[in-house]
Protein backbone atom coordinates (compact mmCIF):
# COMPACT_ATOMS: atom_id res chain seq x y z
CA UNK A 1 0.00 0.00 0.00
CA UNK A 2 2.28 2.48 0.57
CA UNK A 3 4.56 1.52 -2.12
CA UNK A 4 1.24 2.20 -4.31
CA UNK A 5 1.57 5.46 -2.76
CA UNK A 6 5.07 6.31 -3.26
CA UNK A 7 4.85 5.22 -7.06
CA UNK A 8 1.50 7.76 -8.00
CA UNK A 9 3.59 10.80 -6.53
CA UNK A 10 6.14 9.84 -8.25
CA UNK A 11 4.27 9.62 -11.57
CA UNK A 12 2.88 13.10 -10.05
CA UNK A 13 5.91 14.78 -9.86
CA UNK A 14 7.39 13.38 -13.03
CA UNK A 15 4.46 14.98 -14.93
CA UNK A 16 4.90 18.21 -12.96
CA UNK A 17 8.70 18.46 -14.06
CA UNK A 18 8.05 17.59 -17.50
CA UNK A 19 5.92 20.77 -17.54
CA UNK A 20 7.65 23.94 -18.74
CA UNK A 21 7.94 26.48 -15.63
CA UNK A 22 6.72 30.18 -16.67
CA UNK A 23 7.92 32.47 -14.27
CA UNK A 24 5.99 35.72 -13.45
CA UNK A 25 6.27 39.01 -15.42
CA UNK A 26 8.14 41.46 -13.10
CA UNK A 27 5.61 44.19 -12.30
CA UNK A 28 6.21 47.48 -14.39
CA UNK A 29 7.20 51.07 -12.66
CA UNK A 30 3.68 52.06 -12.52
CA UNK A 31 2.79 49.44 -10.79
CA UNK A 32 5.95 49.32 -8.55
CA UNK A 33 5.46 52.50 -7.22
CA UNK A 34 1.55 52.71 -6.72
CA UNK A 35 0.58 53.37 -3.35
CA UNK A 36 3.89 54.37 -2.25
CA UNK A 37 3.80 57.78 -0.37
CA UNK A 38 6.19 60.92 -1.44
CA UNK A 39 9.53 61.30 -0.26
CA UNK A 40 9.77 62.48 3.43
CA UNK A 41 12.70 64.01 4.93
CA UNK A 42 15.48 62.39 6.86
CA UNK A 43 16.73 63.16 10.29
CA UNK A 44 20.06 63.37 8.61
CA UNK A 45 19.54 66.18 5.53
CA UNK A 46 17.96 69.16 6.84
CA UNK A 47 17.43 70.08 2.96
CA UNK A 48 15.73 67.47 1.28
CA UNK A 49 12.27 66.85 -0.96
CA UNK A 50 9.50 67.03 1.74
CA UNK A 51 5.98 65.85 2.29
CA UNK A 52 4.44 67.69 5.32
CA UNK A 53 0.95 66.08 5.22
CA UNK A 54 0.52 66.87 9.34
CA UNK A 55 -0.71 70.71 8.99
CA UNK A 56 -0.35 70.95 12.94
CA UNK A 57 3.59 70.13 12.29
CA UNK A 58 3.84 72.94 9.82
CA UNK A 59 2.07 75.47 12.45
CA UNK A 60 4.06 74.88 15.01
CA UNK A 61 6.87 75.04 13.61
CA UNK A 62 6.76 78.17 11.83
CA UNK A 63 5.51 79.73 14.81
CA UNK A 64 8.49 78.42 16.78
CA UNK A 65 10.73 80.11 14.29
CA UNK A 66 9.10 83.29 13.94
CA UNK A 67 8.57 83.73 17.70
CA UNK A 68 12.72 83.56 18.11
CA UNK A 69 13.42 85.85 15.13
CA UNK A 70 11.60 88.40 16.60
CA UNK A 71 13.47 87.95 20.03
CA UNK A 72 16.49 88.07 17.50
CA UNK A 73 15.45 91.54 15.59
CA UNK A 74 13.94 93.27 18.90
CA UNK A 75 17.60 92.67 20.49
CA UNK A 76 19.34 93.91 17.26
CA UNK A 77 16.77 96.90 16.93
CA UNK A 78 17.57 98.33 20.35
CA UNK A 79 21.32 97.56 20.49
CA UNK A 80 21.25 99.36 17.02
CA UNK A 81 19.20 102.29 18.95
CA UNK A 82 21.63 102.42 21.83
CA UNK A 83 24.93 102.63 19.28
CA UNK A 84 23.26 105.33 17.46
CA UNK A 85 20.94 107.53 19.64
CA UNK A 86 23.55 107.10 23.04
CA UNK A 87 26.79 109.49 22.31
CA UNK A 88 29.43 108.26 24.98
CA UNK A 89 28.28 104.08 24.15
CA UNK A 90 28.91 105.24 20.04
CA UNK A 91 32.40 107.21 21.15
CA UNK A 92 33.75 104.42 23.18
CA UNK A 93 32.76 100.92 20.39
CA UNK A 94 33.90 103.63 17.61
CA UNK A 95 37.54 104.31 19.77
CA UNK A 96 37.79 100.62 20.40
CA UNK A 97 37.52 98.99 16.94
CA UNK A 98 39.24 95.20 18.89
CA UNK A 99 35.65 94.63 20.04
CA UNK A 100 34.20 94.74 16.46
CA UNK A 101 36.83 92.05 15.68
CA UNK A 102 36.46 90.09 18.36
CA UNK A 103 32.74 90.11 17.63
CA UNK A 104 33.45 89.24 14.13
CA UNK A 105 35.42 85.85 15.72
CA UNK A 106 32.03 84.82 17.82
CA UNK A 107 30.19 85.28 14.82
CA UNK A 108 32.34 83.36 12.16
CA UNK A 109 32.58 80.47 15.00
CA UNK A 110 29.11 80.23 16.23
CA UNK A 111 28.01 80.33 12.35
CA UNK A 112 30.14 77.87 11.35
CA UNK A 113 28.92 75.52 14.80
CA UNK A 114 25.08 75.61 14.00
CA UNK A 115 25.39 75.52 10.27
CA UNK A 116 27.85 72.42 10.13
CA UNK A 117 27.28 70.70 13.32
CA UNK A 118 24.15 68.68 13.35
CA UNK A 119 24.33 67.82 17.41
CA UNK A 120 24.94 70.79 18.75
CA UNK A 121 22.06 72.89 16.52
CA UNK A 122 19.64 70.51 17.39
CA UNK A 123 20.34 69.57 21.10
CA UNK A 124 18.52 71.76 23.68
CA UNK A 125 20.17 73.86 25.57
CA UNK A 126 22.91 74.24 23.66
CA UNK A 127 21.57 75.34 20.43
CA UNK A 128 19.70 78.39 21.65
CA UNK A 129 22.49 78.94 23.79
CA UNK A 130 24.81 79.36 20.60
CA UNK A 131 21.83 80.89 18.91
CA UNK A 132 22.03 83.58 21.42
CA UNK A 133 25.42 84.05 21.45
CA UNK A 134 25.10 84.29 17.37
CA UNK A 135 22.79 86.81 17.71
CA UNK A 136 24.51 89.28 20.15
CA UNK A 137 27.82 89.12 18.23
CA UNK A 138 26.06 90.09 14.94
CA UNK A 139 24.27 92.89 16.89
CA UNK A 140 27.16 94.14 17.58
CA UNK A 141 28.67 94.53 14.76
CA UNK A 142 25.53 95.94 13.11
CA UNK A 143 25.33 98.61 15.74
CA UNK A 144 28.71 99.22 15.21
CA UNK A 145 27.92 99.61 11.48
CA UNK A 146 24.82 101.75 12.27
CA UNK A 147 26.89 104.16 14.76
CA UNK A 148 29.20 105.88 11.36
CA UNK A 149 25.64 106.83 9.43
CA UNK A 150 23.38 109.87 10.15
CA UNK A 151 20.34 108.90 12.76
CA UNK A 152 17.96 109.61 10.22
CA UNK A 153 19.57 107.47 7.25
CA UNK A 154 19.52 104.18 10.48
CA UNK A 155 15.87 104.64 11.09
CA UNK A 156 14.93 105.26 7.56
CA UNK A 157 16.74 102.08 6.42
CA UNK A 158 14.93 100.31 9.47
CA UNK A 159 11.96 101.31 7.60
CA UNK A 160 12.69 100.19 4.20
CA UNK A 161 14.10 97.02 5.35
CA UNK A 162 10.69 96.27 7.44
CA UNK A 163 8.79 97.16 4.65
CA UNK A 164 10.83 94.62 1.79
CA UNK A 165 10.94 91.76 4.76
CA UNK A 166 7.37 92.20 5.20
CA UNK A 167 6.38 92.00 1.74
CA UNK A 168 8.70 89.40 0.51
CA UNK A 169 7.29 86.95 3.24
CA UNK A 170 3.69 87.75 2.08
CA UNK A 171 4.73 86.81 -1.20
CA UNK A 172 6.68 83.69 -0.37
CA UNK A 173 3.37 82.46 1.55
CA UNK A 174 0.63 83.53 -1.34
CA UNK A 175 2.83 82.89 -4.53
CA UNK A 176 2.47 79.71 -6.60
CA UNK A 177 6.16 80.23 -7.40
CA UNK A 178 8.08 77.77 -6.06
CA UNK A 179 11.83 79.71 -5.36
CA UNK A 180 13.49 76.56 -3.71
CA UNK A 181 14.23 75.23 -6.91
CA UNK A 182 16.43 78.55 -8.06
CA UNK A 183 19.35 77.67 -5.64
CA UNK A 184 21.50 76.97 -9.22
CA UNK A 185 20.44 80.73 -9.84
CA UNK A 186 21.29 81.73 -6.28
CA UNK A 187 24.59 80.06 -6.25
CA UNK A 188 25.67 81.97 -9.60
CA UNK A 189 24.37 85.17 -7.85
CA UNK A 190 26.45 84.39 -5.31
CA UNK A 191 29.99 83.76 -7.25
CA UNK A 192 28.88 87.47 -8.75
CA UNK A 193 29.30 88.82 -5.41
CA UNK A 194 32.32 86.87 -4.66
CA UNK A 195 33.70 88.20 -7.40
CA UNK A 196 32.78 91.71 -7.01
CA UNK A 197 34.13 91.45 -3.27
CA UNK A 198 37.39 90.48 -4.42
CA UNK A 199 37.14 93.85 -7.25
CA UNK A 200 36.32 95.74 -4.32
CA UNK A 201 38.87 94.73 -2.10
CA UNK A 202 41.77 95.56 -5.07
CA UNK A 203 40.18 99.01 -6.04
CA UNK A 204 39.21 100.49 -3.02
CA UNK A 205 42.68 101.05 -1.24
CA UNK A 206 43.64 102.87 -3.73
CA UNK A 207 40.32 104.84 -4.88
CA UNK A 208 36.72 105.02 -3.49
CA UNK A 209 34.57 104.74 -6.32
CA UNK A 210 31.62 105.81 -5.18
CA UNK A 211 29.26 103.83 -8.34
CA UNK A 212 31.12 101.10 -7.81
CA UNK A 213 30.27 101.12 -4.01
CA UNK A 214 26.62 101.43 -4.46
CA UNK A 215 25.95 98.47 -7.31
CA UNK A 216 27.97 96.30 -5.01
CA UNK A 217 25.42 97.07 -2.47
CA UNK A 218 22.46 97.21 -5.09
CA UNK A 219 24.10 93.57 -5.92
CA UNK A 220 23.75 92.24 -2.50
CA UNK A 221 19.98 93.66 -1.55
CA UNK A 222 18.88 91.83 -4.19
CA UNK A 223 20.87 88.74 -3.35
CA UNK A 224 19.67 88.68 0.24
CA UNK A 225 16.39 89.39 -0.79
CA UNK A 226 16.16 86.33 -2.67
CA UNK A 227 17.65 84.35 -0.33
CA UNK A 228 15.05 85.86 2.40
CA UNK A 229 12.16 84.61 -0.25
CA UNK A 230 14.14 81.19 -0.51
CA UNK A 231 14.46 80.45 3.23
CA UNK A 232 10.59 81.72 3.69
CA UNK A 233 9.50 78.85 1.14
CA UNK A 234 11.56 76.58 3.15
CA UNK A 235 9.38 76.72 6.29
CA UNK A 236 6.18 76.46 3.89
CA UNK A 237 6.63 72.53 3.72
CA UNK A 238 4.34 72.62 0.51
CA UNK A 239 7.47 73.40 -1.90
CA UNK A 240 9.08 71.01 -3.46
CA UNK A 241 12.01 70.96 -0.72
CA UNK A 242 11.02 71.91 2.65
CA UNK A 243 12.97 72.17 6.17
CA UNK A 244 12.83 69.41 8.21
CA UNK A 245 10.81 70.47 11.60
CA UNK A 246 13.65 69.95 14.00
CA UNK A 247 15.93 72.28 12.43
CA UNK A 248 14.18 75.44 13.76
CA UNK A 249 17.41 77.04 14.97
CA UNK A 250 18.98 76.77 11.56
CA UNK A 251 15.81 78.32 9.95
CA UNK A 252 15.77 80.90 12.32
CA UNK A 253 19.42 81.79 11.99
CA UNK A 254 19.38 82.16 8.07
CA UNK A 255 15.88 84.19 8.21
CA UNK A 256 17.67 86.66 10.91
CA UNK A 257 20.82 86.38 8.94
CA UNK A 258 19.21 87.56 5.42
CA UNK A 259 17.28 90.46 7.23
CA UNK A 260 20.80 91.98 8.79
CA UNK A 261 22.12 91.83 5.56
CA UNK A 262 19.35 93.40 3.72
CA UNK A 263 19.47 95.90 6.45
CA UNK A 264 23.64 96.78 5.91
CA UNK A 265 23.25 96.87 2.25
CA UNK A 266 20.83 99.48 2.46
CA UNK A 267 22.54 101.53 4.84
CA UNK A 268 25.34 100.98 2.17
CA UNK A 269 22.80 102.47 -0.40
CA UNK A 270 20.34 105.29 1.35
CA UNK A 271 23.02 106.38 4.51
CA UNK A 272 24.29 109.20 5.14
CA UNK A 273 27.96 109.12 7.09
CA UNK A 274 28.55 111.49 9.89
CA UNK A 275 30.38 114.31 9.64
Amino acid sequence: MTQGKLSLANKASDSTSGEAFVAPAPPTYEEAVAGVSAPCYNDVEMLTEFSWDDANIRRVFIRKVYSILMIQLLVTVAIVALFTFCDPVKDYIQTNPGWYWASYVVFFVTYLTLSCCSGPRRQFPWNLILLAIFTLSLSYMTGMLSSFYNTKSVVMCLGITAAVCLVVTVFSFQTKLDVTTCHGVLFIFCMVMFISGLVLAIVLPFQYVPWLDAIYAALGAILFTMFLAFDTQLLMGNKRYAMSPEEYVFATLSIYLDIVYIFSFFLQIFGTRRD
